[in-house]
């Protein structure tokens, strides 16, 4: 164990295929927050501050980011490897229902988690999951066949030709989006380089070839007591997959998306309103 400043401790977990880096600040009910993208556990760096006080934070790279590292880099990755990592790492902190905040990738993984290990959550927030299994047969397709498409770019000429797919996929227009003021910059390192390769390469076909029947959680969920919520941020556009995945989880839920700010990234554009936001559905 290693504490990177007086507040964070930054540890590390032995799991099947990969050591793990989770890093846990603060105090009060255990709150994970998965990311999105490429995400690693420095993605939510803004927001984190500004929940503390409230929760004990727990943020980590998904395996195969950055410190998280892999021991067979060919075996595949599943979403049933995340899932059951995110059982273990809450395994470490605590011993009761933890919460749970997942966007986009991190929202899949957490509906995977109420499915594979049921009562590990009280609550999930599920930001615009990308799960296109929630989706009716031919929006489905339709989304599978964009992440493919991205891959196929990737593979081809390289991330930089990549990025505008997925902006496009995702209705991101970094030129205009509008975000808080005094955001750490999140400059495009090698590091995230490298974790941009992964996700795409890896985890898009973790997403693509999963086969859990989108039921499963919801039935999971109420067997459990778990409560999910249903996210879309609030500038997404309706025509984005994940926004319709998350509509299509509240229907099934038999609710409404709550709205959160900004569009698909949301939390790291405005992490203080998120902050509040989340405080304010899990009671805080």
């Amino acid at each position: 164990m290693s504490t990177t400043a007086a507040s964070t401790t930054t540890r590390t977990l032995d799991v099947p295929g990969a050591t793990l880096h989770f890093q846990v600040e603060g105090s009060g009910p255990v709150l994970l927050l998965s990311q999105s993208g490429e995400g690693d556990a420095d993605r939510t760096v803004d927001l984190v501050p500004h929940l503390t006080d409230t929760f004990t934070v727990v943020t980590y790279d998904r395996r195969g980011l950055s410190r998280s590292t892999l021991h067979d880099p060919a075996r595949p990755v599943t979403m049933a490897d995340h899932a059951d990592d995110v059982a273990r790492l809450l395994a470490e902190v605590t011993d009761r229902p933890a919460l749970m905040a997942g966007f986009s990738m991190g929202a899949a993984i957490g509906l995977q988690a109420v499915a594979r290990h049921p009562g590990l959550l009280g609550t999930l927030i599920a930001h615009e999951p990308v799960m296109p299994n929630l989706l009716p047969a031919a929006d489905r397709a339709e989304h599978l066949a964009e992440l493919r498409a991205i891959q196929d770019v990737y593979a081809a000429e390289g991330l930089m030709a990549a990025f505008p797919a997925i902006a496009r996929h995702l209705g991101i227009d970094p030129s205009h989006d509008e975000t808080e003021d005094g955001l750490t910059p999140q400059p495009l390192t090698p590091r995230r380089r490298a974790n941009f390769g992964h996700f795409i390469a890896a985890e898009f076909t973790a997403v693509t070839t999963d086969a859990l029947d989108p039921a499963e959680p919801v039935r999971a969920a109420a067997r459990a007591g778990t409560r999910i919520v249903p996210a879309t941020g609030r500038t997404t556009r309706p025509t984005v997959h994940t926004y319709r995945c998350a509509l299509a989880l509240a229907a099934r839920l038999g609710t409404e998306p709550v709205e959160f700010p900004g569009g698909h990234n949301g939390n790291t554009a405005f992490p203080r309103a998120t902050a509040r936001t989340l405080k304010t559905l899990l009671g805080r």
